[in-house]
């Protein structure tokens, strides 16, 4: 599973193993092989061994590893969960974009390299979801735009936003060297899920992200190898 010269894979793609559990994740990993670089391991696997897969990945087969865990609670909650998270040395961990826990968080981590990403606003909401959860008025890419600004003003080292705001978070002063992470990234022609605010992957690359997540549009492909290296030429060719 070692990535070759031969088949370089490129790290922009990150590939949400969003899976019942870490034997279906792993297995998966196995066929995407040197395909693939970055994984994501989300809350939906942590009961089934999302976290020891992650480190398997990370430690056996030199995979960098996205935790996209939203951590939300009380300050010293978060900063308790982040400072162990940490020691395992995977590479981003998410938060939800609330000061309180962008600013918990940071502390958590203290001085590793993980980076801790904040969430905006999620990527299968619109205005109408919003609005049924009591959040304030106002569109819904001014809300991104300024819960970005917030969050990295914080202390967060990037944001998950939709590909479609990517540009105006890009464009913030605060965003100066600053990561973007992007899900709701959808090849051209493949089915949208349970996302609303999507783009193609080179689109979303050329509105200012540094990451792109894909998950079901590659371990759902009858050759999930081939999606992944469809979408890192989309890259280098969009």
């Amino acid at each position: 599973m070692t990535p070759t010269a031969a088949t370089p894979s490129d790290d922009r793609l990150i590939v949400a193993l969003d899976m019942a559990d870490a034997l279906q994740g792993l297995a998966m990993a196995e066929r995407l092989g040197d395909a693939v670089s970055f994984y994501k391991i989300g809350l939906g696997m942590l009961t089934g061994g999302g976290l020891a897969l992650a480190n398997e990945l990370a430690d056996e087969h030199g995979k960098r590893i996205f935790l996209d865990m939203k951590l939300f609670d009380i300050g010293a909650t978060v900063e308790a969960a982040v400072r162990g998270l940490s020691r395992f040395g995977h590479d981003f961990l998410t938060v939800h974009g609330d000061p309180h826990v962008v600013r918990a968080a940071a502390e958590g981590k203290g001085g590793t390299d993980m980076k801790i990403l904040a969430v905006t606003i999620l990527t299968s909401l619109d205005r109408d979801d919003l609005d049924a959860s009591c959040m304030k008025a106002g569109s819904l890419t001014d809300l991104v735009q300024e819960r970005a600004g917030v969050a990295l003003s914080n202390g967060a080292d990037g944001v998950i936003a939709s590909p479609q705001e990517a540009a105006l978070i890009r464009a913030l002063p605060e965003a100066r060297g600053k990561l973007i992470v992007t899900p709701g990234v959808r090849p051209a022609g493949a089915d949208l899920g349970d996302q609303k605010r999507v783009t193609t992957p080179a689109e979303a690359i050329s509105n200012g992200a540094d990451h792109v997540v894909v998950g079901r549009p590659i371990w759902k492909s009858d050759d999930p190898r081939a999606a992944a290296q469809a979408i890192s030429a989309e890259f280098r060719t969009g």
